[in-house]
């Protein structure tokens, strides 16, 4: 996997892994290796919201999940209870559903609540270590 540098990218749909991975590093998505920084088990990325947050877990380029979780001071995001929306499938699909899902509040947002699937959770033995990139 790529480590995201900063770019601008205008058409998800026509763009290539690392092209989403820079585009979420440039609208500013905090990086979390789990693992060894060389060799992560999984990346998990935050775009925090305020009151929710959205998250992706990329655990190969063919196995990827990401969700939007309502947080609260003590929300564990790598582990959510409850979740208002929920994606799984190929890396380069995944990030493109979560890079073009409206805004909290917009139209088309997600609001109701869904029990999340196993794929949303990161592993409490996979946490260390941890390597955070903002």
């Amino acid at each position: 996997m790529v480590s995201p540098s900063n770019q601008r990218c205008d058409d998800l749909t026509t763009l290539e892994l690392d092209d989403l991975l820079n585009e979420m590093r440039g609208r500013h998505w905090a990086f979390h290796y789990f693992g060894l920084r060389d060799d992560p088990k999984a990346i998990g990325a935050v775009y925090d919201w305020s009151t929710c947050a959205d998250v992706v877990i990329l655990r190969d380029e063919d196995d990827a999940t990401a969700f939007r979780v309502p947080t609260f001071p003590d929300t564990d995001v790598f582990a959510p209870e409850m979740v208002s929306w929920q994606y799984h499938a190929a890396a380069i699909w995944t990030l493109r559903a979560v890079l073009t899902l409206p805004r909290p509040g917009a139209p088309g947002a997600p609001i109701g609540l869904l029990a999340p699937a196993e794929k949303c959770t990161v592993p409490q033995d996979w946490r260390r270590p941890m390597t955070v990139h903002p």
